[in-house]
């Protein structure tokens, strides 16, 4: 890499991302079951029933990957809380042990220099609350309020950022509608009330973090760049549907108080009672806003019920996950995110990175590569971008792919735990440093 600090703007900041049940060892430290425990423990969801009791013990081994982090010469760690170690049953006790875990957090980044970015929420939702409904249940909103309360009346002094949930489209859309992940299920109107409830989860988050006195508050979406899969009207309609479905409902709903008619064609019928309502709390005034890209799609048109959309074939390189490697995206998302949604708010990449088992990575060196100078070309075109941070730390517990795909810039033997810098992390500490 032969970039320099200089080469982005003044107060650009780097860092790392990780997330808490892929990286901390869930069944330590008196933490509740969770959705994911259920779902990995069901045949054919996960690859060899793989889950997330021990991950890469991160519990135990904190200290070990902070100085990690330190030693890469990152700005930023963003990591998240569990909901169910916090509060095991998702509602009521809360679990000194959780709380005394990520307050040892916060106060070892700090001490090593390190601005700590917290997600309230990265997909494992408490097992007692996955009984009720989970997101489909209307009382999520107060619930993800109270374990908001919960966490960050205990860390919130001393987070640098904090958001309340990780990838809205994932945590509703994938879960709910595609059945990929936890719950697993496969089913339109669940669908069209956890994307709705996610959102509407967000907004009480964000008015108990003001209530608390916590700062720089934004949120976390993830992106992928459409293409139709040919010059038909047909693809070129599919491909909307994608768009609005994936890229444009979550910001629609926190920036413009409305979502995309290409989503309601489908869904209006199916979202909860009084939900155009919910618009003044959905919107609650943000700080930043951040971005998680990987790759594009391509889109054709399926002669199938609504939203009647299929993927074509990728091309060009793939990642492990069998992903495009599509560089341009980046910058597309960046600079249309600015021009219709967010204006001058600043903007981060709080999520990029590729799956590869290459050793020593030179495949992960060129892939951040390329993705940096997409940044550097969005700023170019006056996107508000503030910082950038790769996905991730350390190889971790992909989710259905269990322990497979890796994507961290520091290597992990899941048999010893033993950590090893891939070559990528030895590359950004030179130019971080």
């Amino acid at each position: 890499m032969d970039f320099k600090r200089s080469d982005f703007p003044k107060g650009f900041r780097f860092g790392v991302a990780t997330s808490a049940y892929q990286i901390e060892g869930h069944a330590k430290g008196g933490a509740g079951l969770t959705h994911w425990d259920s779902f990995a423990a069901t045949p054919g969801n996960v690859v060899r029933f793989e889950d997330g009791a021990l991950a890469c013990d991160h519990y135990d081994r904190m200290d070990e990957d902070l100085d990690l982090i330190k030693g890469l010469g990152a700005d930023v760690y963003r990591f998240s809380t569990s909901w169910a170690r916090v509060m095991p049953e998702g509602r009521g006790p809360v679990n000194a042990e959780g709380l005394d875990f990520y307050d040892r957090l916060v106060d070892g980044l700090l001490a090593r220099g390190i601005d700590p970015a917290v997600t309230l929420y990265h997909w494992e939702l408490p097992q007692p609350l996955a009984d009720q409904g989970g997101w489909r249940n209307a009382d999520m909103p107060n619930w993800f309020a109270d374990y908001t309360e919960a966490i960050m009346g205990r860390i919130g002094d001393r987070t640098w950022s904090a958001a309340p949930i990780n990838e809205p489209w994932c945590v509703s859309w994938l879960s709910h509608f595609e059945g990929h992940h936890a719950p697993g299920l496969r089913d339109i109107r669940a669908t069209a009330r956890a994307m709705h409830h996610v959102l509407l989860s967000h907004g009480r988050s964000i008015q108990a973090m003001k209530a608390l006195g916590v700062k720089n508050l934004g949120a976390v979406c993830n992106f992928e760049w459409a293409t139709p899969a040919s010059d038909s009207a047909a693809d070129a309609a599919a491909c909307a549907h994608y768009d609005a479905i994936y890229n444009r409902f979550f910001l629609g709903g926190l920036f413009k108080g409305a979502y995309p008619e290409e989503v309601l064609d489908g869904l209006a019928p199916h979202l909860p009672h009084g939900w155009q309502d919910d618009f003044a709390t959905i919107q609650s005034p943000l700080d930043w806003v951040g971005l998680n890209y990987y790759t594009r799609k391509r889109i054709s048109a399926v002669d199938e019920p609504w939203p009647a959309y299929a993927y074509a074939p990728p091309q060009g390189s793939l990642t492990d996950m069998e992903w495009e490697i599509y560089p341009d995206g980046l910058k597309n998302f960046l600079t249309r995110t600015a021009r219709e949604y967010t204006g001058d708010l600043p903007l981060y990449v709080t999520e990029n990175g590729m799956a590869s088992a290459t050793t020593p990575d030179p495949d992960r060196i060129s892939y951040l590569t390329d993705h940096l100078r997409s940044v550097q070309a969005a700023v170019a075109e006056g996107a508000p971008v503030a910082g950038y941070y790769v996905w991730s730390l350390m190889d971790n517990y992909e989710w259905a792919l269990g322990y497979e795909k890796r994507f961290g810039l520091v290597h992990v033997d899941f048999e010893t735990l033993a950590r090893t810098p891939k070559a990528s992390y030895h590359a950004l500490a030179d130019w971080w440093r």
